[in-house]
């Protein structure tokens, strides 16, 4: 299942013995596009801190509720280091988050995996959000919201809105097919040209993404399927 950002930003995090706050970002690897942190926003209970949880301490989403039930006290939360408000998370932050809750940090995780090392390259969505998107041979829209899946975390697409090109049409472009990022200049740039993003498959936000879509998708711009 793929989840809009929009959707999750705002949902609770439920401690066991109560309310921690609500989630009001997530933190992704701009080199693998996976999402690493939960940035909670805790409103008057901690003022002034910023919680960041890990998408693996975080239970599965409860849409009814809209809100993640977490496996952790208020008072834990509490004494957690303190991430800041005003930095970047570096990779010692995070160390020192996984080393106080007692979890294995998302880099040492699967066989193979090599451990990063310095600069975590951790990008809020809700900055990345506005990005403008150029294909090879102009701009074709900017980066609306984000698809993210269920489980493993990963950004699996970026919603695209065309209106200053197309008005009223909505495409999706995977991370896979990006060929740069220019972060300072907030411009995205995609190995794809602007006519073959004009008749790729029209993306319907009020209509869950199914699997059907997403081959008709890949197989138009001739990409391999992520699912394997």
């Amino acid at each position: 299942m793929l989840w809009r950002t929009p959707d999750l930003i705002g949902y609770g995090i439920q401690a066991t013995n109560g309310s921690i706050g609500s989630v009001g970002d997530l933190l992704f690897d701009d080199e693998s596009w996976t999402v690493r942190w939960a940035v909670v926003d805790t409103g008057t209970w901690l003022p002034g801190r910023r919680v960041l949880l890990p998408p693996s301490a975080l239970g599965r989403p409860d849409p009814t509720l809209q809100q993640f039930p977490v496996d952790l006290t208020r008072q834990k939360v509490k004494d957690s280091p303190d991430a800041g408000t005003d930095r970047p998370v570096s990779r010692q932050m995070e160390a020192d988050l996984y080393g106080y809750y007692g979890w294995a940090p998302y880099w040492t995780a699967g066989p193979g995996y090599a451990p990063p090392a310095g600069d975590p390259h951790l990008r809020s969505t809700n900055e990345v959000t506005g990005y403008y998107i150029r294909a090879t041979d102009g701009d074709i829209g900017h980066a609306e919201e984000f698809l993210v899946e269920d489980g493993s975390w990963a950004i699996r697409y970026m919603i695209v809105d065309t209106r200053n090109w197309w008005p009223g049409k909505a495409v999706l472009i995977a991370p896979q097919w990006i060929r740069e990022v220019s972060w300072g200049d907030r411009r995205v740039f995609v190995d794809l040209t602007r006519q073959q993003v004009k008749d790729s498959p029209e993306y319907d936000p009020t209509v869950p993404l199914n699997r059907a879509y997403e081959e008709q998708l890949h197989r138009h711009y001739d990409r391999p399927f992520y699912w394997g």
